[in-house]
């Protein structure tokens, strides 16, 4: 049975909207993509500016959580990501919200993801493709 997947995409840096389309391609050769949400411009929470752009994915797959936050960090290097400092601007960032039921709480991961139920720039668009 496969699971459920919730991957929040958020870019600041260069071409932002690129990123975010090329994410999502990346995604569909990891996950069964199965709603992509529209694209909304939010300002940056804990971080410095510039805005960002951000969208939700919800998808399935058999792979475990560990398995597929390794394919998220996979494309977001691909794709340019460079980890200086916490919360700096990124070209992309990767977030896995929710993984069915599965439950995790560790230095590398937790979910479901912490405070993402705060976060205006999760919930907006979860909120849009969660209810089809």
């Amino acid at each position: 049975m496969p699971n459920t997947v919730v991957i929040a995409l958020g870019s600041n840096l260069g071409d932002r909207r690129w990123y975010l389309r090329r994410a999502v391609d990346a995604l569909r050769r990891v996950i069964s993509v199965v709603r992509v949400s529209s694209i909304i411009k939010t300002d940056p929470v804990d971080a410095p500016p510039p805005k960002f752009l951000n969208m939700v994915v919800v998808g399935h797959t058999a792979l475990t959580p560990e398995a597929l936050l390794d394919a998220l960090l996979e494309i977001e290097t691909r794709l340019g990501r460079r980890r200086s400092t916490r919360n700096a601007p990124r070209v992309i960032d990767l977030d896995l919200i929710l993984h069915s039921a599965n439950r995790r709480r560790g230095p590398r991961l937790t979910l479901p993801h912490p405070r993402y139920r705060e976060r205006d720039f999760v919930m907006r668009p979860l909120r849009e493709v969660w209810s089809g």
